[in-house]
């Protein structure tokens, strides 16, 4: 097996549990956020929705300069889903030819002729493409039980829907 095969499996498994959070994201709370520092749930959300396939196309080069991160924010809940769909097709497309090679080559983030860091390029897409998507899912639950939305099960019960029970 290919190391890509085992991180497509994942990236395909964690698509659901996020399309099943994303799906409870409240239209009329789309600007709400907790904190004046923090991301609109609206933004966060996208944010969540655009990780996979904004990651890969980060992943696909051999090197970037460090990104100018903005935060746009749907104009309506239904934006997300299809942002969903679009980056983990743009995720598939862009990864699923990688050969362990090219994942276990190095990656690099630079500021003009400076390394700011290197990394095998699995190790990106584990940490930022995986990892860093749960952390922003994890919040985004966060944001949600704080609205009284129901939260779906992600790797277990939650108070409100349990998997296990007959």
């Amino acid at each position: 097996m290919a190391l890509i095969d085992g991180l497509l499996q994942e990236l395909e498994m964690e698509a659901q549990t996020t399309r099943r959070v994303l799906e409870r994201v409240p239209d009329a709370q789309l600007a709400w956020r907790p904190h004046g520092k923090a991301r609109t749930l609206g933004e966060l959300a996208l944010h969540v929705a655009t990780v996979p396939g904004g990651v890969a196309e980060i992943a696909a080069q051999s090197q970037v300069q460090v990104p100018q991160f903005t935060d746009p924010s749907p104009t309506s809940a239904a934006e997300l889903i299809p942002a969903l769909d679009q980056s983990v097709a743009k995720a598939k497309s862009l990864l699923g030819g990688m050969d362990d090679a090219t994942l276990t080559a190095p990656w690099r983030m630079m500021q003009g002729e400076r390394e700011i860091f290197s990394l095998p390029r699995v190790a990106l897409l584990r940490s930022i493409m995986l990892n860093h998507w749960y952390h922003h899912r994890g919040q985004m639950l966060v944001y949600l039980r704080m609205h009284n939305v129901p939260l779906p099960s992600v790797y277990g019960p939650t108070a409100d829907e349990n998997p296990f029970a007959a």
